[in-house]
């Protein structure tokens, strides 16, 4: 009797009444929200990472047709998911830059999906829905998700998936065609944000067999094939734009149909394990070689076949096990290695690429670990109790890994030490160190990144750049030459090329580069700034103004384009022209002493002697030892005692 009354206890704790009212949802979205804002506090203040700036809606971007072109014109964002580049474009016209209100925007629908989850898994009747909900809010696989701001996409894609998901179980109760247009919606919506989702007619097929033990043709297989063809659709067209657009095509990722299976197969077992047993994550993981003569490689696919085996087996008894390891490995089909996605360049895996399969696996561990508690006679509290130390474990192991968001440094520093080999890392922490004007400590890292992978044009190009900063350009134009042997149509290895060329006094080839540059990416800004630059060197002051005006055109924010400006009417001694675009670019750049002390001594030639003084003290605050400002507050002393 005592064992009765402790299995209904646990049962009602862990599986709320599928019909639970508006206020409880509303508790339990609030709780799941106040935990898994705790969680991610480290990552709230996180800057933007890699990939961010191809997400975050650019300035050509920010109109309304802007959000026009988002829709109708393929390639103009990074991937064609109009949905969610336009949940961007609406979230920068309400914070801009401010990366805090991404984050809190990818824990609210982070917090939704949890939410969405225990819903589902009530209606389902699913023991543990609220254990399952909280460990999928507090799980640190998710965090890669959460606290990076470009995958926005993950976080907002599934709640539109469990949104479909729900309605369509809505639709199962009754089929009014209402329901199924309002799912058909949802399905589409998440379509629209990552085409993962495409997965989710195959996942409810899977839910309606676990349920009823047979797949009807009328029921079950029909109404879903609409869904099935936007899906295969949407999916084709994500696989195309990766290998066309992004990249994902060439030698790295040349796999035959055995690699692949035998890749497939590894890949379902680390995500399983790093699920179970979230130990060592990090942002790059190690990328695999894959060899078929490798005994032990096949274990893996054979290991994933005797599962499959034994499931179906075993679903005579219980279809639970087979329908989560159908879910499970058919969530992430997508990424097991059968068509090629761009991050495979880096690694065969990544935490981001589980996020949503992820569900069905924690469904499945949450209702065993409720109904293996109902069978032991421990006392009544040890279950909340454990439960509890549960979800505390998993939001510290959340709260140490969000930690590693909180800028780029963290983030590759702390990845570079669980992962030393990460040719990756080392390329996007040497330039993240060599833009903070660090470049000193940037060329290491960007000397072992080519050490690691020799052939990659971004880090020739990386490399050239930190050496032509160091006045090493004869050291440069040969890596600057290689990576265009390899890539001809890299406009930034073009510009760069122009900028060594420049620099060793072959000026003619340097704006000759900048040109091939702007031909490839007319709206490669920084190219054409330095052809502008190049031209007035040249005594071109007419061509070079003109560039100039185009850059400023199309990037109003460029203080280096405005300052360029003003420094060609200086040379050729129109300094009252030059006056406005000086100011504008220490408006932009204020805490730029060079910028100042230049603006300062133009005021200072046209009579302006207190703006000038201005200038030079706001140099020297910015940077003591600033000799040109120095000099500059000198002169306005001197002319001030003249004048007297």
């Amino acid at each position: 009797m005592k064992r009765s009354k402790r299995s209904a206890a646990l049962r009602a704790v862990a599986a709320p009444a599928p019909e639970a009212g508006h206020w409880s949802l509303g508790v339990l979205f609030a709780m799941l929200l106040l935990v898994t804002l705790v969680a991610y506090i480290p990552a709230l203040t996180g800057d933007f990472l890699w990939d961010d700036a191809g997400h975050v809606t650019n300035r050509g971007l920010q109109s309304w047709s802007g959000l026009l072109r988002i829709w109708i014109e393929p390639g103009v964002t990074q991937q064609y998911y109009p949905l969610l580049h336009s949940a961007f474009w609406f979230e920068h016209r309400l914070w801009g830059d401010a990366t805090l209100g991404y984050h809190l925007i990818n824990i609210l629908w982070h917090t939704a999906s949890a939410c969405l989850f225990a819903v589902i898994l009530r209606r389902l009747a699913v023991p543990g829905a609220m254990l399952a909900a909280f460990v999928f809010a507090l799980h640190p696989v998710a965090v890669e998700s959460v606290a990076w701001i470009a995958e926005q996409k993950n976080t907002l894609s599934t709640v539109f998936y469990l949104a479909a998901a729900l309605a369509w179980l809505r639709f199962e109760d009754d089929r009014r065609p209402g329901r199924y247009v309002a799912a058909t919606l949802w399905f589409v919506a998440a379509l629209l944000t990552k085409t993962v989702t495409a997965t989710l007619p195959a996942a409810l097929l899977v839910i309606a067999w676990w349920r009823r033990g047979r797949l009807s043709w009328r029921s079950d297989v029909a109404p879903l094939l609409p869904w099935l063809g936007l899906g295969v659709a949407a999916g084709l067209g994500t696989a195309w734009l990766e290998s066309a657009q992004i990249g994902a095509s060439g030698d790295d990722f040349a796999l035959g149909a055995v690699e692949r299976g035998l890749l497939a197969g590894r890949v379902v077992w680390f995500y399983l394990g790093k699920l179970v047993w979230p130990a060592g994550l990090t942002f790059f993981y190690p990328r695999w070689t894959i060899d078929a003569g490798v005994a032990w490689q096949w274990l893996f696919p054979f290991a994933t076949l005797a599962t499959l085996v034994v499931g179906m087996a075993w679903s005579r008894r219980n279809r639970g096990p087979l329908a989560a390891v159908l879910l499970f490995g058919g969530t992430l089909f997508p990424v097991l290695g059968f068509v090629n996605v761009y991050p495979f360049l880096f690694s065969y895996v990544a935490d981001h690429f589980q996020y949503l399969a992820s569900l069905g696996m924690i469904a499945f561990l949450s209702a065993g670990a409720v109904r293996g508690y109902a069978l032991l006679r421990w006392p009544r509290w040890s279950g909340p109790a454990a439960a509890v130390g549960l979800l505390l474990l998993l939001g510290s192991l959340t709260w140490r890994q969000s930690g590693m968001y909180r800028d780029v440094f963290a983030l590759y520093e702390t990845t570079l030490a669980r992962n030393p080999s990460s040719w990756v890392a080392h390329l996007n922490l040497g330039t993240a160190l060599d833009e903070a004007g660090r470049t000193d400590e940037s060329r290491p890292h960007l000397r072992r990144a080519l050490e690691l992978k020799p052939d990659y044009p971004e880090t020739l190009n990386s490399l050239g750049n930190v050496l032509n900063r160091l006045g090493r350009a004869d050291e440069a134009l040969p890596l600057l030459d290689q990576a265009l042997q390899l890539q001809p149509r890299f406009a930034a290895a073009h510009n760069t090329r122009g900028a060594t060329l420049m620099a060793i006094q072959r000026a003619d080839e340097g704006m000759a580069a900048f040109r091939r540059a702007l031909e490839i990416s007319p709206t490669l800004t920084l190219a054409r700034v330095n052809l502008g630059w190049a031209l007035a060197n040249a005594g071109r002051m007419v061509e070079a103004v003109a560039q100039f005006d185009q850059a400023c055109r199309e990037r109003p924010d460029l203080a280096d384009a405005e300052f360029k400006w003003g420094l060609t009417f200086v040379m050729n001694s129109r300094l009252i022209e030059a006056v406005p675009h000086l100011e504008r670019a220490v408006a932009l750049q204020p805490g730029n002493a060079d910028m100042r002390h230049v603006f300062g001594r133009v005021l200072l030639e046209t009579g302006r002697r207190a703006a000038a003084v201005e200038q030079f003290e706001e140099a020297l605050r910015r940077a003591p030892n600033h000799a040109g400002a120095l000099e500059g507050l000198d002169l306005s002393r001197r002319a001030g005692s003249a004048n007297r």
